[in-house]
């Protein structure tokens, strides 16, 4: 695939995920809820202004610099180190809206990912790079999703693998 495609096929990705996340903190009035969903909506936005510099760059120059894109999601090494102490409080009517929100998060999440990883499987190897960060990123966010939805659910799973009494064994 040609760069400029590439940076607006993933601009119309990350649109989409940023306006789903946009749309949860409209809906949810829990506040905790509302302090995630906003923080992965300030985080698309950043990629989404990040992806049309590099395209308005291409544009104007044939050509992309390098800058390093940052993430306010932590690494899924800090998700997990603080994922044991967390509880939830939330009203069951939240938790519901909540859980709906997360799960289509997290099916638009795989999907961004998996386009990334085309990308950067597709793309020429000077261009790989920035799109190997958005697929570092994307993965992040991934488990943050994945994460979240777990714990409020307390389905039984732990990051898709279900749990087991270690004593019971």
């Amino acid at each position: 695939m040609k760069l400029e495609a590439a940076i607006k096929s993933a601009l119309e990705f990350e649109s989409r995920i940023r306006d789903l996340y946009i749309e949860a903190v409209a809906r949810t009035d829990e506040p905790a809820g509302k302090k995630i969903f906003q923080t992965l909506a300030d985080d698309e936005q950043r990629h989404v202004d990040y992806l049309e510099s590099r395209l308005g760059e291409w544009q104007k120059h044939g050509k992309i610099s390098a800058d390093v894109l940052a993430s306010m999601i932590p690494d899924k090494t800090a998700i997990r180190k603080t994922a044991a102490a967390l509880q939830s409080k939330l009203s069951e009517d939240a938790r519901g809206l909540k859980q709906q929100m997360l799960s289509r998060a997290l099916e638009m999440e795989i999907e961004t990912s998996r386009f990334y990883k085309e990308m950067v499987d597709q793309v020429a190897s000077d261009h790989r790079a920035m799109f190997a960060r958005f697929l570092e990123i994307e993965d992040n966010h991934i488990e943050a999703v994945q994460f979240e939805l777990d714990h409020l659910s307390n389905t039984g799973f732990w990051y898709g693998f279900e749990e087991f009494d270690m004593e019971s064994v």
